[in-house]
């Protein structure tokens, strides 16, 4: 009886395997996954929140700041352990391409998260059953193991370069270039060291002094020389369209308009890029401004009242200029084809007012300026323009999008010399108008790309002043400072749930709350 009765176990436990599902996988397959999760695509709530862009009609959205619970990348960490397992199963060495790049992957993953509440499981996070209920760390703490966790993806992948039995595959960004890694995990550090500088002064954290070694020594620690360093989220017709296209013309392209803390202040610097990314306010056209003046392109205050701005802005889809107030989305960049422009993740626009705003910090040495500058090139030739060109751009006047001849053209002289002499563009020197203009600058070059970083600064500086208070905005007038906890946080891991509300908030979980990082 006993033998039948295993045999019959034996015959039994064949049917808990799926021969469908793989209990093994490439650590390549894995790190395609979460190549993808890195990305934020551009033109969703984070670009309203951080007031690019608004929603003219109620059905599609709104720009009320009523934040709830976070959405958190532990599953995405998860696949980020499984990549280096699966890597080491392989036959990888302990220190391998896989296993540098998860260094990475955890300091961005975390940074994301804690940017949104504040303290977080991570000493004790990801242990499955081993630790299901684990304490929350520090943001302080947090932010200590993301800065080691970057320095040490930089050691590794230093190396690893010339190793010529070492190779990454699935790497869909860079091809699987070690030394471009290299130069974006240096990069994303500085902006890393950039958001605590309200903790300059923390002799733990050492600010100053690690930014000042990363950026003095470009040889141990290399970062993006040029826009084709970039880490850019790229498009393509077949199966990843960017986000508004041809597909989507007849229900977005006139339900959405730019706010007018970005294209304002575009407007008023009689900056090119407002030609490129906007189309004229049909009414500035018919009061008689030509599609050149850069006055002719007016962004809408995201604290307005959604009826008033989807009354002003004009609903009407046909050709030509609309008879609204408000500026909309360029349709020839846009809405003709199905790619429009990469999504930067970590850029070289960043890098270079990074430098700028520490070198007016007094946390380096060196020309600010120079830096200044350089990210407001960099910026302007992402979309084209280059000093001393001819430019070119399109405004809609038929009424098929993909058709070419449904678009006016019009041409104009980038003159940097005249931009660049503008008071409110000449840099003002290391002081505190010179860091303003650096980071109003960044803030535009943060349009469409780099996900939280533009509402991430705004919460950091104060710069650009983000209108709030008005019905639009919602959360009683307030600009929120983070996010909730998941629910499940709540629910799952209360009593180390409470702890960090309590030591963080005095037990509230609000979104309008200042967190550690902030104060």
């Amino acid at each position: 009886m006993l033998v039948s009765v295993n045999s019959c176990s034996k015959k039994f436990d064949k049917y808990f395997d799926d021969p469908n599902r793989p209990t093994e996988v490439p650590a390549s397959l894995i790190l395609n996954g979460v190549l993808n999760d890195l990305a934020y695509r551009p033109w969703d709530l984070t670009q309203r929140w951080s007031q690019f862009t608004c929603c003219n009609y109620n059905y599609y959205g709104n720009q009320e700041y009523n934040w709830t619970g976070a959405s958190l990348n532990y599953t995405t960490l998860k696949n980020v352990m499984k990549m280096e397992e699966e890597a080491k199963k392989a036959g990888a060495a302990d220190v391998n391409p896989y296993s540098a790049l998860g260094k990475f992957f955890r300091a961005y993953f975390f940074y994301q998260m804690t940017m949104k509440v504040g303290d977080l499981p991570l000493s004790e996070a990801l242990q499955s059953l081993d630790n299901p209920l684990p304490k929350y760390d520090s943001q302080k703490e947090v932010f200590r193991q993301i800065l080691t966790w970057l320095d040490q993806a930089n050691t590794d992948l230093a190396g690893l370069i010339n190793k010529a039995d070492v190779s990454l595959l699935g790497d869909f960004y860079f091809n699987n270039d070690l030394r471009k890694w290299q130069k974006v995990v240096n990069t994303f550090t500085l902006r890393v060291l950039i958001s605590l500088s309200k903790k300059e002064a923390d002799a733990d954290l050492s600010i100053k002094a690690k930014f000042a070694q990363i950026t003095g020594n470009k040889t141990a620690y290399p970062v993006l020389e040029n826009m084709q360093d970039n880490l850019l989220y790229v498009y393509n017709p077949s199966f990843n369209k960017y986000p508004i296209n041809p597909d989507n013309y007849g229900f977005d392209a006139t339900r959405y308009n730019f706010a007018a803390t970005y294209l304002n202040k575009l407007s008023q610097l009689k900056d090119p890029r407002v030609f490129i990314v906007a189309e004229p306010a049909g009414k500035k056209i018919k009061d008689g401004l030509s599609p050149t003046d850069p006055a002719a392109f007016v962004g809408a205050s995201s604290a307005q009242d959604l009826a008033d701005m989807s009354t002003k802005g004009g609903t009407d889809n046909g050709p030509g200029f609309l008879p609204g107030e408000y500026s909309l989305f360029n349709r020839k960049r846009y809405y003709s084809n199905y790619i429009a422009e990469n999504t930067i993740i970590v850029g070289y626009p960043e890098l270079c007012f990074n430098m700028a705003e520490a070198i007016n910090r007094g946390w380096i040495t060196g020309n600010a300026e120079d830096w200044y500058i350089k990210g407001i090139q960099a910026s302007q030739g992402f979309y084209g323009l280059k000093a001393g060109n001819n430019d070119v751009f399109f405004i809609k006047a038929g009424g098929n999008p993909l058709n070419a001849a449904d678009y006016n053209k019009y041409t104009i002289n980038h003159d940097w010399a005249t931009y660049y002499a503008q008071p409110a563009v000449l840099y003002a020197g290391n002081n505190a108008t010179g860091l303003n203009q650096i980071l109003t600058q960044k803030h535009l070059a943060f349009f469409a790309n780099s996900g939280w970083e533009a509402y991430n600064n705004f919460l950091r500086t104060g710069v650009p002043v983000f209108v709030s208070g008005g019905p639009g905005t919602g959360n009683s007038g307030l600009l929120p400072k983070r996010f909730q906890y998941p629910i499940s946080e709540r629910t799952t891991n209360n009593t180390n749930w409470t702890s960090a509300v309590q030591s963080q908030y005095a037990g509230n979980d609000n979104i309008n709350a200042e967190m550690w990082l902030l104060k």
